[in-house]
């Protein structure tokens, strides 16, 4: 699969830890697929529809946006024109800020819409952080941290989170959903997903896999086992559309041991077989 980022020195952003760039004023118009293993975040002006996740966000104003690598996304952009700034950065760049900030929770809205007076606020942080990038100053890296916490402190102020439910149930869930998010994306072929059934999960948690079950169920509706099927199909889906991994490679990866269990249950989940999915 590609990590290429247009207009992005990948080497120099693996060894700083973090990147900022304009927006590129003209851009094709198919959807743009994220499978990469950075933070983003950043703000846009264009028409354009973002999946993400399980949730679908149409955008025609200027936003800040807030992407966590785990969580299938795709950018269809209905118009060639678009304007603003990107920050990427590495969890070992910010591992705090990735670990606890709400607006990278793959449960949150990853779009916050702006007023001119927030766009222009947002545009002076984003302009700054370009300057400090150019710059000699010997710590720069600092200088970015702390533009980035700006950023995400303001963005918190104009739109506080969904708020949840402080109980157990509600935090057991919420750590499930978390160890769930944190196996994806697969990246190497050769390293199988470890965590594959509510037993699994409930293991790791320390808890009895009964009030696992009951915990997910009450909070989301849906089984553990349900969500577990769900985002590895998901994950089959992105690995099957955007690398070049066989059927066999991809089955393993995911925790089959043969391609023929991968093949019943990806159709059973989606409907389709993986080789017809390949094909479209």
């Amino acid at each position: 699969m590609s990590n290429e980022i247009p207009g992005v020195n990948m080497a120099e952003l693996r060894l700083q830890g973090f990147k900022v760039h304009e927006l590129p004023a003209f851009v094709g118009v198919p959807a743009v697929h994220g499978r990469r293993d950075f933070y983003k975040m950043g703000l846009v002006t264009g028409e354009m529809t973002m999946v993400y996740g399980d949730q679908v966000v149409e955008l025609q104003d200027t936003v800040l946006f807030f992407v966590n690598p785990r969580v299938p996304r795709s950018v269809l952009r209905r118009s060639r024109s678009t304007t603003g700034y990107a920050c990427i950065f590495t969890e070992t760049f910010m591992p705090a800020i990735v670990k606890k900030s709400p607006l990278f929770n793959a449960g949150q809205q990853p779009l916050i819409r702006l007023n001119s007076e927030q766009v222009a606020f947002m545009t002076g942080i984003f302009q700054k952080m370009l300057a400090v990038r150019d710059s000699d100053y010997a710590y720069k890296s600092d200088l970015i941290k702390s533009c980035i916490e700006i950023i995400i402190h303001e963005a918190l102020s104009i739109q506080p989170p969904v708020q949840q439910q402080v109980n157990g149930v509600a935090r057991m869930t919420h750590l499930f959903m978390d160890l769930l998010e944190r196996q994806f994306p697969i990246e190497h072929a050769a390293e199988p997903l470890k965590l594959r059934t509510a037993q699994d999960f409930a293991a790791k948690l320390a808890v009895h896999v009964n009030y696992l079950n009951r915990a997910v169920k009450t909070v989301t509706g849906k089984p553990t086992s349900v969500h577990i099927a769900e985002r590895i199909a998901a994950e089959a889906k992105a690995l099957l559309l955007h690398t070049d991994w066989s059927v066999a490679d991809i089955a393993y990866a995911l925790g089959f041991a043969y391609p023929t269990y991968f093949n019943n249950f990806f159709k059973r989940v989606t409907g389709v077989t993986p080789k017809s999915l390949r094909k479209v």
